[in-house]
């Protein structure tokens, strides 16, 4: 079985949008690109309801982008158990109640088993000081977290 890979909304997003001027921008968004080519056929990929519904906001045409390239992806549903752990990451690891939707993204992986969350979210999801405080809070409450990473993390060797 493949190791699974839950694709986080600003890496649909990044995959989506228009080219842009910005270089850090550009350069994410052709790392995006590049993994979505290069190495999401290693993986087995996924979605949730969660990425679905903040996919559809915004910009209609953006919103369509973002629709077609999740269209066939697997989608993993919210639990009364991630909520939960969602709570409980917000809480003892100290995310900021801002953060909520960023720790349910985490929790929706941490819940489903899911081996890798690739993100473009380095404030509270791919975030070096946040990461061994959010990976403990998932184990003290009985789940095993999953590698927090941007795709040029998951780029392979």
């Amino acid at each position: 079985m493949s190791e699974r890979v839950y694709l986080e909304t600003s890496f649909i997003s990044y995959l989506a949008a228009r080219p842009s001027r910005d270089l850090v921008t550009a350069a994410r968004q052709q790392l995006t690109h590049e993994w979505w080519t290069r190495r999401r056929s290693a993986f087995e990929v996924c979605i949730s309801e969660l990425v679905v519904a903040e996919a559809a906001a915004g910009d209609p045409d953006a919103a369509e982008r973002r629709a077609q390239l999740i269209r066939d992806l697997p989608s993993l549903s919210i639990s009364e158990e991630a909520i939960a752990l969602a709570r409980n990451l917000v809480q003892e690891a100290g995310l900021p109640a801002r953060a909520a939707v960023d720790a349910l993204h985490i929790s929706l992986a941490a819940c489903h088993g899911i081996d890798y969350l690739l993100t473009w979210n380095s404030t509270h999801i791919a975030n070096a000081e946040l990461r061994p405080k959010v990976e403990r809070a998932c184990r003290d409450n009985g789940y095993e977290p999953p590698v927090l990473c941007t795709p040029d993390e998951l780029m392979g060797g």
